[in-house]
C-alpha cells in the first residue's frame, strides 16, 4: 500500500455525510482512504479541518455529523478543502419534532457518593468560600482591598475556609432602576451569595449607584437570607469612605469566618451534584472527542439522579432541534424555541447575525459555521431527556439535563450557570482555553492530545485518545470519576494556579445609559 493511502487520514463521521475531518494534515496530490473509498486530495488542508468526500454544486446542502452545516457557495470538487472561502450560511427548515422521541431513562447504576459541604438548605456545596459581594463597579476596590487585608490578617487561622472570594464586576449602574438589566443583575449576585459552595457572605456598595445593596436583598427576599439572617451590608458613603469600610467589613468577618470554618465534609449521593457544562476556545475535534465524552459523563450522573445544566442559546443555533425532539413536554421545547427565537430578533436589533459565531480561533481550528459548531457543542448534554429551561441565573430546581438561556462567551456564560446553582463545572476546549470560576471548581478537557501536551499546567484530562481509538464511553466513565473526585475536594489545574477570580462577567442585556 501506498505510504500516502492511509486509513487515519481522514473520517467521516456519519454515513452520508458529504466531508470528512482531516486528522493530520493532508497535501495537495495525495490519495487517502475514507469510508471505504479513494480520495484525491486537492488542496492543503489542516488538521481537524474538512474534506470534500464528493461533488458538492453551488447551493448544495453540505453535511457533517449526519446534519447540515451549511451550503456551497460555489461547485467544490471532491477532495477539495471545505472551509469559510466556500462554505456559507442561509436559513433552512429544521424539524423541531418536539418531544417526539423519548429517550430511555439510564440504566440503573451503583449509588456514588461524593464528600461535600450540606448546607441548612440541604444543598451540597463542593468548595467552602466566604463571598464579599460588590453592587456596583464602584465599590470594587474597597471589596479588593478588604479581601486582600483579610487573605493576610485572618484566613490562616481558618484552614476550612477555601478562600476569600471577591465578587467584583463592571456593572451596576447607568442601568434602569428595576428594569430587565437590574432585576438580572441582583438575580445574578444573589445566586452567588446564596451559592451551596459559599458559607457565607457579606456586600459591599457605594451608595448612589442604581444596584442598591438593600434592593439587591429585599428583591431576592428570603432566599439571600443564610441560615435566617440577611447578610451584613457596608456602604462606602455611610462608613465615612473606603479605609473605614474595610476595617468595619474586617470585624464582620472575624463573626463570619468561625461558622464557616467549622463547615465539615461528608459523604453525601451524587444526586446532589449540579454540572455546568461549557465549551470554549474549540476546535473541530471537540464535537468528536471531549464534548460527547462529556455527554457520556452527564448520562452518568443523571443516572445517579443530578443535574447537567447545558447553556450558550447562540452555541445551540442550527442544532435547537436535537434537544427539542428529546423534550420531557411539549412547554420545555416551546421554552426553547422561545429563546431561539428571541436571540434572533435581539442580534437582529444590532445588525448582528448568530453566524458572526465562531471566533477566529474556532475557525482556524477548522470550524466553519454556527450550525457546524452547535451540532459539536450539544454533545455535551449527553443523551437524556431535557427537562427544563431556565432564564440566565434563574435557580435550577429540576432533576436531569436542563437548559439555561446564556451568551456563547464562556465567562459570562458561565457567571451565569453558576449563579443558577452549578457546584462544579466541566470545560471541554480545542484551543487551550485557562478558564477557572471560583466559587466553582472547573474541570479543563482537552480535545487533542497536542494541546493537553502543550498545555499541561491548564489541562484536567485529555479526550485526544478517542481520534487513536480509545472508546468515547470510556472517555465519559474517566470525566465522570473525576468530577466526584474534584467535587469531594482534589483540586483543579486552574484551583492550584489561583484563576477564577477575575472571571465574573454578568450578562448585560441593554444599554448602560
Amino acid at each position: 500500500m501506498d505510504p500516502n493511502d492511509r486509513l487515519d487520514a481522514a473520517i467521516q463521521l456519519r454515513p452520508g455525510d458529504s466531508v470528512a475531518v482531516s486528522l493530520r494534515r493532508l497535501s495537495p496530490g495525495e490519495t487517502i482512504r475514507v469510508a471505504g473509498r479513494e480520495l484525491n486530495v486537492r488542496d492543503a488542508v489542516n488538521p481537524g479541518h474538512k474534506v470534500a468526500l464528493v461533488r458538492l454544486a453551488a447551493g448544495e446542502a453540505i453535511r457533517k455529523y449526519g446534519q447540515v452545516i451549511g451550503f456551497a457557495s460555489e461547485d467544490i470538487p471532491a477532495g477539495a478543502h471545505v472551509h469559510v472561502h466556500n462554505c456559507s450560511v442561509k436559513a433552512f427548515d429544521r424539524d423541531p419534532a418536539v418531544a417526539m422521541e423519548r429517550p430511555l431513562p439510564p440504566p440503573q447504576a451503583a449509588p456514588r457518593s461524593f464528600r461535600g459541604f450540606v448546607r441548612a438548605d440541604g444543598r451540597v456545596g463542593t468548595r467552602n468560600y466566604v463571598v464579599l459581594l460588590s453592587t456596583v463597579n464602584c465599590s470594587a476596590s474597597a471589596t479588593k482591598r478588604l479581601a486582600a487585608r483579610a487573605d493576610r490578617e485572618l484566613l490562616n487561622s481558618f484552614p476550612g475556609v477555601d478562600g476569600i472570594l471577591p465578587i467584583t464586576h463592571k456593572g451596576g449602574c447607568g442601568l434602569q432602576y428595576g428594569g430587565p438589566d437590574h432585576e438580572q443583575l441582583d438575580r445574578t449576585l444573589a445566586g452567588f451569595a446564596r451559592h451551596p459552595n459559599v458559607a457565607g457572605c457579606l456586600v459591599i456598595g457605594l451608595g448612589c449607584e442604581v444596584a442598591q445593596a438593600r434592593h439587591l436583598i429585599e428583591s431576592q427576599g428570603k432566599a439571600f437570607c443564610r441560615d435566617g439572617a440577611r447578610p451584613a451590608v457596608f456602604v462606602i458613603q455611610e462608613e465615612g469612605g473606603i479605609s473605614k469600610t474595610v476595617e468595619s467589613g474586617l470585624r464582620e468577618l472575624r463573626e463570619i469566618l468561625p461558622r464557616a470554618g467549622s463547615a465539615k465534609r461528608q459523604e453525601v449521593s451524587a444526586e446532589h451534584l449540579v454540572l455546568g457544562l461549557q465549551c470554549g476556545g474549540s476546535d473541530a475535534y471537540s464535537g468528536m472527542t471531549a464534548n460527547p465524552a462529556l455527554g457520556v459523563a452527564c448520562d452518568l450522573l443523571v443516572a445517579q439522579g443530578g443535574t447537567a445544566v447545558l447553556a450558550e442559546t447562540p452555541e445551540i443555533y442550527g442544532a435547537e432541534h436535537l434537544l427539542t425532539r428529546r423534550a420531557a413536554s411539549p412547554e420545555v421545547a416551546a421554552a426553547l424555541l422561545e429563546r431561539i427565537r428571541w436571540w434572533e430578533w435581539y442580534a437582529g436589533l444590532f445588525g448582528v447575525e448568530l453566524d458572526n459565531n465562531p471566533s477566529p480561533g474556532n475557525r482556524e481550528g477548522g470550524l466553519t459555521t454556527i450550525y457546524e459548531k452547535s451540532l459539536g457543542a450539544v454533545a455535551k448534554g449527553g443523551s437524556t431527556a431535557l427537562t427544563a429551561v431556565y432564564r440566565y441565573a434563574e435557580q435550577v430546581t429540576a432533576k436531569g439535563l436542563v437548559f439555561m438561556d446564556t451568551p456563547g462567551y464562556d465567562p459570562v456564560s458561565l457567571t451565569g450557570v453558576v449563579a443558577g446553582g452549578a457546584s462544579i463545572c466541566a470545560f471541554t476546549t480545542g484551543r487551550g482555553s485557562v478558564y477557572g470560576c471560583k466559587p466553582a471548581p472547573c474541570i479543563k478537557i482537552s480535545s487533542n492530545t497536542e494541546l493537553f501536551d502543550r498545555q499541561r499546567d491548564d489541562m484536567d484530562l485529555d479526550a485526544g485518545g478517542i481520534l487513536r481509538g480509545v472508546p468515547v464511553e470510556e472517555v465519559g466513565r474517566r470525566i465522570f470519576e473525576r468530577i466526584l473526585l474534584v467535587a469531594s475536594g482534589e483540586k483543579t489545574t486552574s484551583e492550584v494556579q489561583g484563576v477564577g477570580e477575575e472571571e465574573f462577567a454578568p450578562w448585560s442585556i441593554g444599554p448602560t445609559l
